[in-house]
């Protein structure tokens, strides 16, 4: 009977302010999945926007430079790229119902690594097909007028440049301080269990 009572006590002593209870979880991981869905649905919206506007630029700019088509192409595939990418996501979201604390772990534990890749592997392809696909469809526009083109590929290579160095690495660790906080948070309630 003595064991028991240690084990009470043990029990009872256990450390647990800084955990979120059960409802606080359920709401997190809820709150997790709904925003990357929506997030996620605005980029594939987005996405299919910009395709169609540069589908309908194709059909109505009559370029005389097949740089210009190359440009569009590679933009279009950018897109195609984004959607696909995305919608793969959603379904991975989606078909994320209703798991348990191990099961979500393991989700999220696959989400960082799904954001990784990503970042390192997808996102530097689109990115570099979307800048050449950029500077291949301005060179028609500036080829004739020097002085206009350097200025034009000026405020593009500083938009990209800005894009590839500061915009992209500050979003991506924002993003993964977050995901490794709800997994931090997920990992202390499951060592307390």
């Amino acid at each position: 009977m003595d064991n028991l009572n240690n084990l009470k006590q043990i029990w009872l002593s256990a450390d647990t302010t800084g955990l979120p209870n059960s409802v606080e979880i359920v709401r997190m991981a809820k709150r997790f999945r709904n925003e990357k869905l929506i997030k996620k649905l605005l980029v594939i919206v987005t996405a299919i926007i910009l395709t169609l506007l540069m589908v309908w630029v194709m059909f109505i700019y009559k370029s005389t430079m097949i740089t210009t088509r190359i440009g569009e192409v590679c933009m279009i595939i950018t897109c195609g790229i984004l959607v696909y990418t995305n919608v793969n996501s959603i379904g991975r979201f989606y078909r994320y119902k209703d798991y348990n604390n191990k099961e979500f772990l393991a989700f999220l534990e696959q989400t960082r690594a799904n954001q990784i890749y990503y970042y390192k592997k997808t996102q530097v392809a689109g990115l570099i097909l979307c800048s050449v696909g950029l500077a291949f469809y301005l060179f028609e526009l500036t080829c004739d007028d020097l002085k206009a083109g350097i200025i034009m590929y000026s405020l593009t290579g500083t938009f990209l440049l800005i894009n590839w160095f500061v915009i992209r690495p500050r979003k991506f660790k924002k993003q993964k301080e977050k995901l490794e906080k709800t997994i931090a948070q997920l990992h202390k309630v499951a060592d307390q269990l």
